[in-house]
């Protein structure tokens, strides 16, 4: 059995001083009946926790170590601008470069704005669409995460029509009154929602691939329909590309699926892991925000050099080294892996990836939406987790969340991953 006293010593003292013991709740471990383990070092594609247990890492920070844990080249251009600045409250060239990397690469940024995380991005692309737009509503998909902001911490009410309550202790009804709920992929609901409010709705915010209730591919047209939707109806189509962007493409799930939105939103791959984002969209949309328009948006660290530099690195090497090739010939390697393991074993799974975002479900059909998953796939997956951390494979913690594949792995890694599963598969089928 893998000895993780000191991660246990560690728990035990991180829980006097933080609220359970961590620092977000997707580090907890609980959906899955253990503790977390305490790591000390990334290398590549491997993590060592403090007990010195090393494990094939499939959390990747939950998305934007696409590069795998200190890729050399972006650690070193961490290094030169720490010799010069580590922030500044000032501009820089480097935010221009950044600015029009992303800009070159992504269909739906004609401009934008740096900011320091992906909540950020997602809470000022929304406000932008209220400025641009002078309404109050907006319509998210049930079981899509875009952060924490108030207004976004809801769930759905007694139908697809059902204003959404808030989800989390803190936020106030009104917080989200605003705030409408449809079911994911489903085309008819969002059109009635834009039936019941005519001319109120600012904008529709959707994860493009899910990867929050574990990877959910759109459904053909799903994409398409909301695009043609949102225009007809004169609100703004936001792509929450926080998860997708630049990991499913190089020009994202826009470019992937051939859907332009009017805003994108991005996160900490864009700074190769570092604590940054971005907002951008249509240059008529993004003249609303200021100082060029009324709608305020502001932050020191906001285009934070270093974290910059990082992400300049890592959109050069990401084209240079054609890394998205890779990553779905280990996408598709790992996919065909894991439905061999189920069907060794006479165990019902399906498994849903998106280039190098997967998940395995034990559930007997696809899922398209959150209600699809079941509390015995979410109970059978918490022992698959257990028996996988104990091969010596880290996943993330709930059978909610997209496991990632980074640049770092290697056949030989997928290879050793699916053994680890067929094992693990064989011990839920006895």
């Amino acid at each position: 059995m893998t000895d993780t006293t000191r991660s246990q010593s560690a728990f035990a003292r991180a829980k006097v001083l933080m609220p359970g013991g961590v620092n977000s709740p997707a580090r907890a471990c609980s959906s899955v009946g253990v503790d977390p383990v305490f790591v000390a070092t990334g290398e590549g594609a491997r993590v060592v926790d403090v007990d010195g247990n090393s494990y094939l890492d499939y959390i990747c920070a939950f998305g934007p170590l696409i590069l795998g844990h200190r890729p050399p080249e972006v650690v070193a251009a961490m290094e030169a601008q720490l010799k010069s600045g580590i922030c500044f409250g000032a501009p820089t060239e480097l935010e221009t470069a950044l600015a029009q990397a992303v800009v070159d690469a992504v269909p739906g940024v004609e401009r934008l704005r740096l900011v320091s995380s992906g909540t950020e991005a997602t809470m000022s692309a929304l406000r932008t669409a209220r400025g641009f737009t002078g309404r109050d509503k907006i319509i998210k998909l049930e079981g899509n995460y875009h952060g924490h902001a108030d207004f976004l911490l809801v769930k759905a009410g007694s139908g697809a029509l059902t204003l959404g309550k808030p989800s989390s202790g803190g936020v106030t009804p009104g917080a989200a009154t605003d705030t409408l709920i449809a079911p994911h992929n489903d085309l008819a609901a969002v059109r009635a929602l834009f039936d019941a409010n005519p001319d109120e709705v600012a904008a529709v915010i959707i994860e493009p691939v899910a990867g929050n209730m574990g990877v959910v591919p759109p459904n053909k047209g799903w994409l398409e329909g909301l695009k043609e939707l949102t225009a007809e109806r004169g609100a703004l189509l936001i792509f929450d590309e926080v998860m997708t962007g630049f990991r499913v493409a190089m020009g994202c799930a826009q470019a992937r699926y051939g859907v332009t939105p009017d805003m994108t939103c991005l996160g900490k791959v864009i700074g190769g892991g570092m604590p940054i984002g971005a907002y951008g969209g249509r240059a008529d949309v993004m003249r609303t925000v200021a100082p060029e328009g009324p709608v305020y948006q502001a932050g020191t660290n906001s285009g934070n050099p270093v974290c910059v530099a990082a992400g300049l690195k890592t959109l050069e090497i990401l084209v240079r080294d054609s890394v998205h090739d890779h990553l779905e010939a280990l996408g598709a390697r790992l996919e065909a892996g894991l439905r061999g393991a189920l069907a060794a074993a006479d165990l019902p799974g399906t498994v849903q990836r998106v280039g190098s975002m997967i998940t395995l479900f034990f559930t007997d059909h696809a899922i398209e939406r959150v209600d699809d998953v079941t509390p015995e796939s979410v109970e059978r997956f918490g022992a698959f987790y257990r028996a996988m951390r104990a091969h010596g494979v880290m996943l993330p913690p709930s059978q909610y969340e997209a496991w990632f594949i980074s640049a770092a792995h290697t056949e030989a890694d997928i290879d050793e991953t699916i053994e680890a599963a067929k094992q693990a598969i064989l011990s839920l089928a006895r």
